[in-house]
């Protein structure tokens, strides 16, 4: 695993966050992740996922949200989670050379929704594409609860990987929605994974090319959008 860099990203009202840096060469983009909601920018996920996606030449950035950088449990508001994003990506769009060339965001489940989120409400920030980790489409058992209606308005290319256990939304259900959005976004199924993208059956090789295979897809599609 890399050692990322720090870089203090003033908030709202005097308060501040921590994002990690994790330097690639090569990929000439940056992409910006957002951790979950039950967990923050240093857990194992998001540190695996980070690292890789560095090794593969991305300049990666993650961040705590306000909660978790404030070691709180609940989730701040969805306006204080937004700004908190806006605010990282006018910070790396500062720090980093190649989140000017092309930037890219995205996360893990609540982390991606609000990058849609972000995305949406205005047209002129300057983000290449998405990479969302697991859509949060609805709450575990509540299919009708929706939250693709903002969808239409994000207007970039998008990445979903998402997998076929998730209990948050399969490709299935997923699919519908993602045929209605310009431009086309792409679906990458993760064949038994669930929301985390971890399999049914205990396999550390197995669990360990899915992950591998999913780092190098999205860094596939992230040098293809890029200028």
């Amino acid at each position: 695993m890399k050692n990322p860099s720090e870089l203090t990203v003033p908030l709202e009202a005097g308060a501040a966050t921590t994002a990690l840096v994790y330097r690639g060469t090569g990929a000439g983009a940056a992409l910006v992740l957002a951790h979950g909601a039950g967990a923050g920018q240093r857990s194992a996920f998001m540190v695996e996922f980070a690292s890789a996606l560095s090794d593969l030449g991305l300049d990666v950035v993650t961040f705590n949200f306000p909660y978790s950088e404030q070691r709180r449990k609940i989730p701040d508001r969805a306006l204080v989670l937004e700004a908190c994003y806006r605010a990282v990506i006018g910070a790396v769009r500062d720090a980093i050379d190649n989140a000017q060339r092309a930037l890219f965001v995205g996360g893990k489940s609540m982390g991606g929704r609000i990058a849609t989120q972000v995305a949406a409400a205005d047209a002129k920030l300057p983000i290449t594409g998405l990479v969302l980790l697991g859509y949060p489409l609805h709450p575990p058992g509540k299919p009708a609860e929706r939250r693709d209606k903002h969808l239409p308005a994000v207007q970039r290319p998008m990445l979903f990987v998402q997998g076929t256990r998730d209990a948050f939304g399969t490709p299935d259900e997923l699919s519908p929605v993602l045929r209605t959005l310009e431009p086309p976004p792409i679906l990458y199924p993760v064949a038994q994974g669930d929301h985390s993208f971890k399999l049914s059956r205990k396999d550390p090789a197995a669990q360990a090319g899915t992950h591998a295979a999913i780092q190098r897809a999205i860094a596939d599609w992230v040098r293809a959008q890029a200028p």
